[in-house]
């Protein structure tokens, strides 16, 4: 094992959300290390044609297919509605590829959607004067949460997906597809809000420091807390509301990757086993049945505990259960915050969230990835994207003033 590929797992714990706030809680991750992006292309228009939960499942399976290739050592990662951010060290960048081209392949083949994947070095990243730093913080007892900051992650997508740069870093498209999709799952029903509504926020700082935008991420976190309440008051996952789908079109997703390689006899038969699973989870969690390790009264707490609802990735992302008035008083002050030119914002509004999930033990190592149902981040960054236009007109048309007052100065 090369001296670096313990980098992520030997971090400390970080305890609080709000410490991701703390510029000095994250360390640069190796100059010989990795990322690995991935992000399916028109996502937008897919998921306004109702296929957010495709969209959702193939963002996750990249995950899944990159741990399950990576299990001798931990390695950070995020989802991010329409495709997820990874980082690895060299000594698994051949490996993983493998798995990479495959979600592609069953994104393209089952689905029809183009997912492109790239694989960016850390070395091109910092030569750009960007940086991926990490932080890692507990979550529970079954699940860490690797958090970003420094720019690098966005400059690393800016790349694969700029047709000038993809080809750099995009991959060979011989590489002979295949993977492991252990764990992967899309088996709950759509949560709704406790509530009202279901909000997923993406905020950017833009001040022009890392300090100063840390500062400003504390700020926005701690009036989210002040409007909305403590996690339990505003977490999406609420334990009342879980419940296990029987729809074979809420299954269907996770049938198509699972058993992509098979014929529709397999895939009839893959999703008649987890529709049965379901009932059987259903009459566990009702009885709270105890069988060997597993305490079924409990398995709702685990997944409400290891859901991924809130994170940094040089953004602020959150998925938030709340009213009405509640949105209205957080948009009134990001929009101030906006107007100072501190921040820019997307959001997006729901009824429910949807959950895909990587459960890796059902008693133990697993990640539940939350999003606003009907689009979630995907459709909150339009919103944002149009904000970051905007800040860059308004400056494009400060500096045109500022020139033309300078040349009738120079002219008296």
């Amino acid at each position: 094992m090369m001296p670096t590929e313990r980098f992520y797992a030997e971090l400390p714990l970080l305890d609080h959300f709000i410490d991701a706030t703390n510029v000095e809680n994250f360390v640069s991750v190796p100059d010989d290390w990795f990322v690995v992006i991935t992000d399916i292309a028109g996502s937008t228009q897919a998921i306004e044609a109702g296929r957010y939960k495709d969209v959702n499942l193939l963002g996750a399976s990249s995950i899944a297919a990159v741990l399950n290739q990576t299990k001798d050592i931990e390695v950070p990662y995020v989802f991010g509605g329409d495709g997820a951010s990874i980082v690895i060290p060299p000594g698994f960048v051949e490996s993983v590829k493998p798995a990479l081209r495959a979600v592609q392949q069953i994104a393209q083949s089952e689905f029809g959607l183009e997912l492109r994947v790239g694989c960016v070095p850390m070395s091109v990243i910092t030569t750009a004067g960007y940086t991926v730093k990490i932080a890692k913080l507990k979550i529970s007892e079954h699940y860490n949460q690797a958090m970003f900051a420094g720019g690098g992650l966005n400059y690393a997508t800016d790349l694969i997906k700029n047709s000038a740069t993809a080809t750099l870093y995009q991959l060979d498209q011989t590489i002979q597809p295949e993977a492991d999709f252990s764990g992967l799952e899309c088996r709950w029903q759509a949560i709704p809000s406790q509530h009202g509504e279901i909000i997923s926020l993406l905020v950017l700082a833009t001040a022009h420091s890392s300090e100063q935008n840390h500062a400003i991420y504390r700020q926005v976190v701690e009036k989210i807390y002040a409007i909305y309440g403590t996690d339990e008051d505003f977490h999406p996952v609420a334990l009342q509301q879980l419940k296990l789908s029987l729809n074979s079109q809420d299954l269907l997703s996770e049938t198509k990757v699972r058993s992509s390689s098979a014929g529709w006899f397999q895939q009839w038969l893959y999703l008649s086993q987890i529709q049965f699973e379901n009932i059987l989870g259903l009459v566990f969690m009702r009885f709270k049945l105890k069988i060997g390790m597993m305490n079924w009264g409990n398995y709702k707490t685990i997944v409400t505990t290891t859901s991924d609802y809130k994170k940094f990735d040089d953004m602020l992302r959150m998925v938030i259960s709340g009213t009405l008035q509640q949105r209205q008083q957080l948009t009134a002050y990001l929009s101030d915050r906006f107007k100072h030119g501190e921040l820019v914002y997307g959001l997006h509004v729901a009824t429910s969230a949807l959950m895909t999930c990587l459960v890796f033990e059902r008693n133990g190592s697993q990640v539940h990835f939350v999003d606003g149902a009907e689009g979630g981040y995907a459709l909150a960054a339009k919103p944002l994207k149009e904000q970051l236009k905007r800040k860059a007109n308004n400056w494009q048309t400060y500096r045109q003033m500022y020139q033309l007052r300078q040349q009738l100065l120079d002219q008296k």
